[in-house]
């Protein structure tokens, strides 16, 4: 029995590209308990180089201790190098309001990782087994899941590998006593008051007893469907590069045209960010009976980023808020100021040339020592354009204008003393406008490469 359990584990992790004969250093998660010391021992037999890694939390007293005791035992035994680490848990749960499980898990990924960018090894092997899969389906099917949650665990998930995924608990039992190895067990596994333990010790053992072989028929389920989700993959990684753009930008629009699943296909692009079904439809209620959307400048904010829904985009504005303002000296550069006489500037105006990325000016705008600012457009901004008799918003005077939102991002704001003077490269305001009394006048241009 033993030889076949080494025998499976080695397909299974050559079959998975898990680890290569020879250059990868493995840590082991070693808890002490049965499937840790069973990784350890099998990955040693295979040929592997491992280093054991426990983690001390101190959650169980005196039972923690004996624990990291054991370990200490066990790779004595082993010959093989321990590194441990202790945590205080409760003071993790009081900063970040995680669960005692989330905690212990995040603490035990950082730690793990940690190692690897200290160069001590390049993979990180933990112990979960065929039935560990199967509970972790059902407590996503409980939760309310889609093909990603039910495909169980994947035998490689960057560099955390899972070579004992396809061996059973029975089978990982029967290779220690082959072996004579020990092992301790976690006096909480007995408890119900955990979840996974529920199914563990209750759910699952009934599924088993009502429908003899529920287990391996779950089992080859999941793997139906990890094969399913790889297909899956796939083809969403086409679709991805067929409506997103390289900024990020989701074509809804064209979803919508080309896709007779448009919902499940925008909600798979968006997943990513954490955007939910809930949102995906809210999204998609904005496109009319055309099969366009005319909405423009609707707010949804995901876990990751916020998107702006524009006219059938919807755009990722997750650094719209990174607002720039600096005082400038309109003298320097990115700035350029010419001087004109009233007869200068009239000979402009008489044969039309008058640049249009160009402000003009009245001189005394100079007057008083003023304070020049270049800074972002704030929602809210509302000035009188030239030539105009009441006051407009900023953002309707770029709507007018048709811009995207990477060149609505790019829109600068000059203004004196606080006051908006011009929207640069679009529109002056109605202030210091060239008149008949004017002696000297300016012609102020920005360098957009600077931009």
């Amino acid at each position: 029995m033993s030889d076949k359990f080494c025998n499976k584990v080695r397909k299974f992790t050559t079959d998975n590209n898990l680890a290569g004969s020879h250059g990868d250093t493995i840590i082991v998660g070693l808890s002490g308990g049965a499937d840790s010391v069973a990784l350890l021992s099998v990955m040693l037999e295979l040929g592997y180089e491992c280093v054991a890694a426990h983690c001390n939390f101190h959650l169980r007293g005196n039972e923690s201790m004996r624990d990291e005791n054991f370990c200490r035992e066990l790779c004595r035994e082993l010959s093989v190098e321990l590194l441990t680490v202790d945590f205080d848990v409760s003071e993790r749960c009081r900063h970040t309001g995680e669960s005692v499980e989330m905690a212990c898990r995040e603490l035990r990924y950082d730690w793990w990782n940690g190692l690897i960018n200290k160069g001590i090894g390049n993979l990180i092997a933990v112990g979960h087994h065929r039935e560990d899969n199967v509970e972790t389906f059902f407590l996503n099917l409980l939760r309310g899941s889609g093909l990603v949650g039910l495909k169980g665990m994947q035998p490689r998930s960057l560099n955390i590998i899972r070579p004992l995924l396809d061996t059973t608990k029975a089978e990982i039992i029967s290779y220690l006593e082959s072996r004579g190895l020990k092992y301790v067990t976690d006096s909480t596994n007995s408890s119900n008051e955990f979840k996974r333990n529920r199914l563990r010790n209750i759910v699952l053992p009934e599924f088993e007893q009502a429908f003899p072989g529920a287990m391996d028929a779950i089992a080859t389920s999941i793997s139906y469907l990890y094969d399913n989700y790889k297909l899956y993959s796939d083809y969403k990684a086409e679709l991805q590069k067929k409506y997103v753009s390289a900024d990020g930008t989701v074509n809804i629009n064209e979803i919508v045209a080309s896709e007779k699943n448009a919902r499940m296909v925008l909600f798979e692009i968006l997943s990513n960010a954490g955007v939910n079904m809930t949102q995906v439809d809210n999204i998609l209620a904005s496109i009319n009976g055309q099969g366009a959307c005319n909405v423009s400048g609707k707010l949804f904010h995901a876990q990751s980023v916020s998107y702006l829904l524009n006219r059938g985009l919807l755009i990722p504005v997750d650094n719209l808020e990174n607002e720039s303002c600096e005082s400038v000296d309109i003298f320097k550069h990115p700035f350029k100021i010419e001087k004109f006489t009233h007869d200068a500037f009239e000979r402009l105006r008489a044969t039309k040339s008058f640049r249009r990325d160009a402000v003009y000016l009245d001189g005394r705008v100079l007057d008083g020592n003023p304070v020049f600012e270049l800074r972002s457009w704030r929602k809210g901004d509302r000035f009188t354009p030239f030539g105009m008799k009441g006051s407009k918003l900023v953002s309707d005077l770029l709507s007018d204008a048709k811009l995207s939102l990477a060149d609505k991002r790019n829109v600068r704001i000059l203004t004196r003393n606080g006051d908006i003077l011009w929207v640069v490269g679009l529109r002056a305001a109605n202030l210091y406008t060239v008149g008949k009394n004017t002696s000297e006048i300016i012609c102020l241009t920005y360098d957009f490469h600077n931009l």
